[in-house]
């Protein structure tokens, strides 16, 4: 299987950090990947951490990408001047979003059998006419031609070893979410959660939770009705077509040890509601994962790290599970 492609993130971050310590410390269990950036800046930050200069293979296309286990494959892409630790610079921003493009690209070539991303700023990438509010909707942009027989995306997704999480709205203000909340967005979500489950992770007949977006699940509607409105007619409406998905569950009684053993995934309705558990279960090892795409992608469950970056402080244990977690889902792909 080709290996995994991994694009540098913002230079003046930690994913440069990463990718040089992950490449230094690889063993048996290290997917193979190459990377796609700057290779000057990937050997500065082998220097910053005190590692081997790293052998480099610096390529200009990714047909010429070659993994031998002692070369770390450069999809170069040029920074237009030197990156500073923890002082992100919009002169680099081009560089930036041409790495995730070819990553993209090496993918969608079958040079790469799947990418993971590390770390953007996204105030950076706008002074650039970036135009997406994130990594995420940009990769669907960047696919949206590729066939897809399934469910379409993106949905966001939190995977740690004992749970894994399902945003129905990501980054919208608390106030818009019971706006944004309709029965077929949920219906829509549940359907490529359920279908990502079979396909990427393996589990043949998944279970599925829904969190109530009111306190207790709105208490039959005595303390809100989006419950009944809304959120248990999707669930219903997902039954009808074979899902394992209960009604409304009350959120803070659904992430303890002896609830999540009674599913598989769990959706939540707002950003918070689903990060503060999965990241007090998983705060280190968690991956960000994007379902209802045609190719695979994950990223370390964090972001750019600039008060930390340069300082070799940063821990590369998401950023590993990413890798495994990419490359597990891919071979699963390419067994089907």
């Amino acid at each position: 299987m080709k290996p995994l492609a991994v694009s540098m993130g913002d230079p003046a971050g930690i994913g440069l950090e990463l990718a040089a310590r992950v490449w230094a410390e690889r063993d048996g269990d290290t997917p193979p990947f190459f990377f796609v950036g700057d290779a000057d800046a990937l050997e500065r930050a082998s220097t910053r951490l005190g590692l081997a200069t790293p052998a480099l293979n610096v390529v200009d296309s990714a047909d010429k990408i070659a993994v031998d286990g002692e070369q770390l494959s450069i999809l170069s892409v040029p920074l237009a001047m030197e990156e500073t630790p923890g002082a992100p610079d919009p002169v680099n921003a081009d560089a930036t979003i041409a790495a995730i493009e070819k990553g993209v690209a090496a993918v969608r070539a079958g040079a790469a059998s799947a990418l993971v991303t590390l770390p953007i700023a996204k105030a950076v990438l706008h002074t650039a006419d970036f135009g997406f509010p994130g990594h995420t909707e940009f990769l669907d942009h960047l696919t949206q031609d590729m066939p897809w027989q399934q469910a379409r995306g993106p949905v966001m997704m939190l995977a740690g070893p004992s749970l894994k999480v399902a945003l129905a709205t990501i980054h919208t203000p608390l106030a818009l979410v019971s706006k944004q909340l309709t029965r077929e967005r949920i219906a829509h979500v549940g359907r490529i959660v359920g279908e990502a489950l079979r396909r990427d992770f393996g589990i043949e007949a998944p279970r599925i939770a829904l969190c109530g977006l009111n306190p207790h699940a709105g208490e039959e509607g005595n303390i809100g009705r989006e419950e009944i409105e809304v959120i248990d007619p999707a669930a219903r409406s997902l039954r009808g077509e074979g899902w394992q998905v209960a009604d409304a569950r009350s959120a803070d009684a659904l992430f303890h040890d002896e609830a999540r053993k009674t599913y598989d995934a769990v959706i939540a309705l707002y950003h918070d509601q689903g990060l503060i558990p999965i990241k007090t279960l998983h705060f280190w090892d968690a991956v960000n994962v994007t379902l209802g795409l045609p190719i695979v992608r994950t990223s370390p469950d964090h972001g750019t790290g600039f008060d930390i970056a340069g300082k070799g402080v940063a821990r590369a244990d998401s950023f590993r599970a990413a890798l495994k977690l990419a490359w597990e889902m891919a071979q699963r792909r390419a067994r089907a």
